[in-house]
């Protein structure tokens, strides 16, 4: 089955998939391209033709390979390394336990003289119940213990008496962190990945990234976050934080959504006290961790999330609780997970996020904030294709993606794009070749303002032109593709008609499948 792009009913364009390019300069703020396999037309006065997929470099994750660093990374991640190393070595890697006080200290000597006693008694007992049993055994056979009998009986005692020596401490080269070994003897792929995080956050000053390191280590101790998984924690959040698909890129994407505190019973509940945020930020924390338990720590892999927070009717700076907890956990992810998000990107920002931003920017490095992504409403679609596929951003935002899909997985269907001038009027045509086949579509257009409309167009000119949707008038506020199926009972096309009524250019992705009615 083909498709056929039409503009202004003069220039016809066959669609084909355009082939996966090598990354190229960044991608300019108002360019119009589709990235990934995604199918490009554009329409000018004189021409139709393919452009070239174009994907932003600035995005790209820096290469975790030894060969593509630099020589003073390389320098800095061999000296961090060999202080890692050592301080395992030399058990220096958590905090000593602070020496107890006088009055704990003497209640501990005095509870350890007791045991002593009780287990000398105990000793005893059992050195006359043993000479008993020896001389009862005298008596009745007339001969004398064996002496491998009275070897052991020693043997035993000594064990009993042996004490471990004070200072002598046994050494854990099993020190992980997100699940990847740290002590460098053992070779591990992932232990430089998780080492230049580290370097990264601090500028390859090897000093402050060991330290970073050694309070991360200790943090998660005292803390207990590597178990922290397994905790049933807020089970009233999970509309509020999820995970949802990958970008362009391979890195998965987590959804935050701070709409759903506009409730205020949930607000309360998550909020209301400082027991109730506590118990909050272990719920993002654990999120984090089930987040990194998706990422391939490997030279290669996709190493990092991306992060999309969804502003839209969340309440804002003037809840005092959540600007508290919204700090906190900035803080806690900032100081405890360095380099794990390769872009942070918030939609439908309102005014008052441009005042929160200052209030916390402060607190932020500048890697950190050169991270940040924002998009206003009407902007929220065209911002998150240059991240993430069309198929894999869910429909509420514009995208296709939609859940318990029957209809399209994101393997099956690329998604292609037309361009229409201000003015002008665009048609796809859908093949249907063979009778009995059930025509499946999606299509979307990026602030939408077009008229738009479906036929079934026959091949046999004297059979009848189908309606399958009427002429209508899509407004700009629309949210989300309009999705619609038709069975052909004979040979012919199906004609999908946008007319584009604003002044300025509108991007079309469409995509389509089609199947035998009998598979249905």
């Amino acid at each position: 089955m083909t498709v056929e792009v039409k503009v202004e009913e003069t220039l016809v364009a066959e669609v084909g998939v355009a082939p996966q390019e090598e990354p190229m300069k960044p991608v300019i703020e108002n360019e119009k391209v589709v990235e990934g396999d995604d199918k490009v037309k554009e329409v000018a006065e004189s021409e139709s033709k393919p452009r070239a997929v174009e994907k932003s470099s600035s995005y790209k994750e820096e290469s975790n390979f030894l060969s593509d660093l630099k020589e003073f990374e390389r320098k800095a991640l061999s000296e961090l390394k060999l202080k890692l190393e050592e301080a395992i070595l030399g058990n220096n890697i958590f905090k000593k336990e602070e020496p107890m006080k006088n009055e704990e200290k003497d209640k501990k000597v005095a509870e350890e003289e007791e045991k002593k006693e009780e287990k000398k008694e105990e000793k005893e007992e059992k050195k006359e119940e043993k000479a008993e049993e020896v001389d009862e055994k005298k008596t009745e056979e007339g001969d004398e213990v064996p002496v491998a009998e009275e070897k052991e009986a020693a043997a035993q005692e000594g064990e009993e008496e042996k004490k471990p020596e004070e200072g002598c401490e046994e050494v854990d080269k099993d020190i992980s962190l997100w699940g990847v070994p740290l002590f460098p003897g053992k070779g591990f792929e992932g232990t430089d990945v998780v080492l230049l995080k580290f370097l990264r956050a601090r500028e390859f000053k090897v000093n402050e990234s060991f330290e970073m390191l050694k309070k991360t280590l200790q943090w998660r101790k005292e803390s207990k976050i590597d178990s922290i998984v397994d905790e049933d924690i807020c089970a009233d959040l999970s509309s509020a934080a999820y995970l949802n698909g990958v970008d362009r890129e391979g890195h998965p994407v987590c959804y935050n959504i701070f709409g759903v505190f506009d409730n205020e019973e949930l607000y309360q509940k998550t909020f209301g006290n400082e027991e109730k945020r506590g118990q909050f930020l272990r719920w993002r924390l654990q999120l984090m961790e089930k987040s990194i338990q998706k990422l391939d720590l490997r030279p290669g892999g996709a190493s990092s999330l991306l992060q999309i927070n969804d502003l839209k009717n969340s309440p804002g700076p003037v809840k005092k609780e959540l600007r508290i907890a919204t700090k906190q956990a900035v803080g806690l992810l900032q100081d405890n997970y360095p380099e794990l998000v390769a872009k942070n990107i918030f939609i439908n920002v309102p005014f008052w996020y441009y005042a929160l931003n200052a209030l916390l920017s402060p607190f932020l490095t500048q890697r950190t904030k050169s991270k940040f992504v924002v998009a206003r409403p009407a902007k929220v679609t065209e911002t998150l294709l240059k991240y993430i596929p069309a198929q894999e951003i869910p429909s509420q935002y514009g995208g296709f993606k939609r859940e318990n899909d029957t209809e399209f997985s994101s393997e099956d269907c690329a998604v292609s794009e037309l361009i229409l001038r201000a003015g002008s009027t665009g048609t796809i045509q859908i093949d249907a070749a063979e009778a009995d086949n059930t025509l499946v579509w999606d299509l979307a257009v990026l602030g939408w303002e077009v008229n738009y409309k479906e036929e079934f167009v026959p091949t046999d000119e004297g059979s009848y032109t189908i309606i399958v949707q009427k002429r209508k008038k899509i407004g700009s506020n629309n949210e989300g593709p309009i999705r619609n199926t038709f069975r052909s009972n004979e040979p012919g096309k199906v004609v999908l008609t946008i007319e584009n009524t604003s002044s300025k250019k509108k991007r079309v992705l469409y995509r389509y499948k089609a199947k035998k009615c009998s598979t249905f």
